[in-house]
């Protein structure tokens, strides 16, 4: 037991000093961990949240029902069946073989942007239903368009839309499964740092894995803190 004890003291020790000298290798892992955990939020909130905003605003109770089932589904699906239809649709006799995606930062990033849009839509939607009805007539009588009608429904909601935001990042940067399917986990072109930290765990390079998972916790939270200040600053900076 004591042994196992100086084990992982001396791998945490190792896995600091790397995070500390910022080694080239984990600056490589980061920087592609970015590109496409960035890119799919991105691309999942861009479509997500007016698709959202428009399900919770203009659709009918049966729309929203059915939209918010199959919003629901998609949330609980597991990511490694996302992965496996990616794959699928990717491979070389897929239909969208001749875009060249499988095994690239573009295949991952429409894996991740499908594992994400569920979750930013439907927390969208529920945010915005979760606002004062009184609001769009409101609105509406002052003269405002329905781009401004739900531009402002979303800031009255944007705690639930930053929310959805954040578990939609969540959702990208945790994925081992899928992005491990569609990327391949290809040094230097595809690794990031959770099928990074199965990699090295596996080998037995325990600090270098523990470096990954201490670089991946803090980008989580510094993301996450980010939302966070910014939707208290606006609400603080409005009741100013």
């Amino acid at each position: 037991m004591t042994g196992s004890w100086e084990t992982i003291r001396t791998a945490l020790a190792e896995a600091l000093r790397l995070v500390v000298t910022m080694d080239p290798r984990l600056l490589d892992i980061l920087e592609m961990t970015l590109h496409v955990s960035l890119g799919a939020l991105v691309i999942a909130t861009c479509i997500g949240l007016p698709l959202g905003a428009f399900c919770g605003l203009e659709a009918g109770p049966r729309v929203r029902r059915l939209v918010r089932g199959l919003l629901y589904t998609g949330m609980g699906l597991p990511p490694v069946v996302v992965g496996l239809a990616v794959y699928l649709l990717l491979s070389r006799t897929g239909p969208l073989a001749d875009l060249g995606w499988l095994f690239t930062p573009a295949g991952m990033i429409t894996a991740q942007t499908l594992l994400a849009f569920p979750l930013v839509t439907g927390l969208t939607m529920a945010a915005v239903e979760g606002v004062d009805p009184a609001l769009k007539p409101q609105l509406i009588s002052l003269g405002a368009t329905s781009t401004q009608v739900a531009r402002w429904t979303l800031f009255e909601a944007r705690g639930g839309v930053l929310a959805a935001i954040a578990a939609a990042f969540g959702a990208a940067i945790s994925e081992v499964g899928a992005v491990m399917l569609v990327g391949g986990n290809i040094l230097g072109q595809t690794r990031v740092l959770t099928t990074a930290i199965v990699l090295e765990t596996r080998r037995g390079e325990f600090a270098l894995a523990m470096a990954l998972g201490l670089i991946l916790v803090s980008l989580t939270l510094a993301i996450n803190f980010m939302l966070v200040y910014f939707g208290e600053g606006r609400r603080l900076r409005g009741r100013d």
